[in-house]
């Protein structure tokens, strides 16, 4: 029989069942879920931002456009009027006058398209950043203490357009063929910070406050600190290879393991004053991007050996993934050398860098916040 209905109800009345209404842990958990998703998305632009940057620098595509318009720039050439006005322009720059000298516009348009590639690939990333906060701020969604993280995150996006100006404008005048390698480095480390507070956010997203609270209890902090301290160690030797990168050290001295068939390259103090050889002494560049290099495989080994005593599973494989990544990494980097930097194995190179990176990160996070395992190691 059908329940009677009062006679001052409403026939369009309905209230919402209990079930029908997600609790309050749950809709926070969604939340969480939805900002990183969007911060996932982020994650993967932002790699492709490194590979793309990686690629302008070795075709040599950097210095093709010698305005910083952050809004118009977003429009290429559409004309012949027009592309023979950008063309103009980068003859007037040292690298087309002494090196580029008699290219044609045709292969002008090549490495035009390269540059403006990237600065776009920057654009779509600052808009995905600015529509997905928004979307979260206005809708409520934004977990408490994290307002600031994503703003931060915002900031240094923006930062990062503006070094890379800074970059650029080094390599338009005087006598300069490419952008100062300081200044590559800097705007290469700081895509690596940015990728790794990206990394950080989403791996914390990717579980609820509480179950982070209650994994602590089970963190192991020697495994964590040794991952931090390889994680700067990895992080300088990015530094490093952004120096090689932009002196092109990396072909100079084609064997291994000795350069010039010395341990040390010849004459790594010729420059004055002395620190001048660390920036821009080709064989002294690669010389220490090597040693730093042994010091990185040296430290991970030790880590690694140390993380096979965890009693979590979880951790342990973290570690030994790690671990597998640098050591190809290194292996990676020898044939890189051999070979005389090709631009494939040069980029490869890169790239192995960013996963390296992210799961040192990784691993660090899984010794901070283990994942809880039923069955204890036997």
């Amino acid at each position: 029989m059908s329940k009677n209905r009062s006679i001052f109800e409403e026939v369009g009345d309905s209230k919402p069942k209990p079930s029908d209404v997600k609790p309050v842990a749950a809709q926070k958990s969604d939340a969480r879920k939805g900002i990183a998703r969007w911060l996932m998305v982020l994650f993967a632009l932002v790699i492709v931002m490194i590979v793309v940057g990686g690629l302008t620098r070795l075709t040599d595509s950097g210095l093709s456009i010698t305005e910083w318009r952050p809004v118009t720039g977003a429009i290429p050439p559409m004309d012949a009027e027009t592309w023979a006005s950008e063309f103009e322009k980068y003859k007037a720059i040292p690298e087309y006058q002494l090196q580029n000298s008699g290219m044609t516009l045709e292969a002008f348009k090549s490495i035009y398209w390269w540059e403006w590639g990237h600065r776009q690939l920057g654009r779509v990333i600052g808009l995905v950043w600015a529509v997905g906060f928004l979307w979260f701020l206005l809708r409520k969604e934004i977990p408490r203490g994290w307002t600031q993280r994503l703003v931060v995150l915002g900031a240094l996006g923006g930062a990062q357009g503006a070094i890379g100006w800074w970059m650029v404008s080094s390599g338009l005048g005087g006598e300069a063929l490419d952008v100062a390698s300081y200044r590559l480095a800097i705007h290469l480390g700081l895509a690596f910070a940015i990728l790794g507070l990206i990394t950080w956010s989403i791996l914390r997203l990717g579980r609820g406050e509480a179950e982070l609270l209650q994994a602590r209890r089970l963190r192991q902090d020697k495994l964590a600190r040794f991952a931090a301290i390889l994680l700067g160690m990895v992080f300088f030797q990015v530094i490093l290879g952004a120096l090689v990168a932009g002196i092109d050290a990396g072909r100079t001295y084609p064997e291994w393991p000795l350069m010039a068939g010395e341990f040390l390259p010849p004459d790594p103090l010729e420059l004055q004053p002395v620190w001048r050889n660390f920036f821009e002494n080709s064989g002294t560049v690669q010389f220490v991007h090597r040693l730093w290099a042994y010091l990185i495989f040296a430290k991970m080994l030790m880590v690694v050996m140390v993380s096979r005593k965890s009693p979590l599973v979880a951790v342990r494989q973290a570690f030994a993934w790690m671990g597998v990544m640098i050591f190809g990494q290194v292996v990676l980097g020898i044939i890189t050398v051999l070979h005389i930097s090709p631009w494939h194995l040069a980029i490869s190179h890169q790239l192995l860098a960013v996963i390296v990176f992210v799961l040192i990160l990784r691993a660090r996070f899984a010794a901070l916040y283990p994942v809880e395992q039923k069955i204890a190691r036997i």
